[in-house]
């Protein structure tokens, strides 16, 4: 049975004696598309002890490109905490303390074509297959994430063609884990991981100027990648090959 958003103690900056009309109609009109959407997860003392930052990463694994995600401050109503507020219309949501409920929240926003059960699942297999690339065990992490795949989730795909990407490298599958990134920019065009991930494939495939390409890429949508240790080490490495090149 779907869970409505007034079970999640949705309010607005209403009066007491309105609440329950606002929850009424706030119930009925936050079906919306994603890029109008903003989820902020307050991440205060609070809300941080009754587990906001898990529910923080829940709805950021689960939501699609386009609908934005932030942590934010105290929201007030600390003891009906984990808070966050969906904006528009500046609804408040109370309770949100599981991944269960945060992923209805979605489905609640995103309407029928968000399966949360489907998404959730997707979720599990996505999480066991990064535990076993962080072992480098790269072909179990690569089948793990292919089922992800197969169940067909309705978010966080673009994460999980990534991670793929990550794990077929590691295989030494150079081609998959680029036609795995190239499938991250098409879902996600403004995901900045994408074009890393292209990058490093090409650098594996010793196409030096693709690889300087992808990376330039990256850092076109998000400059403050350029101050992170990883992408120091890539450009790093890629200056090194082509000073080789260069020289022979």
């Amino acid at each position: 049975m779907a869970v409505s958003f007034s079970s999640y103690g949705i309010l607005t900056a209403s009066t007491p004696h309105r609440r329950r009309r606002s929850r009424r109609l706030l119930s009925s009109r936050l079906v919306v598309v994603a890029e109008e959407v903003e989820i902020r997860v307050c991440v205060n003392r609070s809300c941080g002890r009754q587990g906001s930052r898990e529910v923080l990463e829940t709805i950021s694994s689960l939501a699609p490109p386009g609908l934005a995600v932030a942590s934010c401050g105290c929201l007030g109503r600390c003891g009906a905490g984990p808070n966050l507020v969906v904006l528009p219309p500046g609804a408040i949501v109370g309770h949100c303390g599981t991944a269960a409920r945060a992923a209805q929240l979605l489905a609640n926003l995103l309407g029928p074509g968000f399966d949360a059960k489907r998404n959730l699942d997707a979720l599990a297999m996505r999480k066991k297959g990064e535990k076993e690339l962080e072992m480098k065990n790269f072909s179990e992490a690569e089948t793990l994430f292919s089922q992800a795949i197969d169940l067909d989730p309705s978010g966080g795909l673009h994460l999980i063609y990534r991670s793929r990407s990550v794990a077929r490298l590691g295989m030494g599958d150079n081609a998959g884990a680029l036609n795995d990134a190239e499938e991250v920019a098409n879902i996600a065009p403004k995901y900045p991981q994408a074009y890393l991930s292209q990058g490093d494939a090409y650098v594996a495939m010793d196409k030096w100027n693709a690889a300087e390409k992808a990376y330039s890429n990256a850092l076109i949508i998000d400059p403050s990648i350029r101050r992170s240790k990883s992408f120091k080490a890539r450009i790093a490495k890629l200056q090194e090959k082509l000073v080789t090149v260069d020289t022979t």
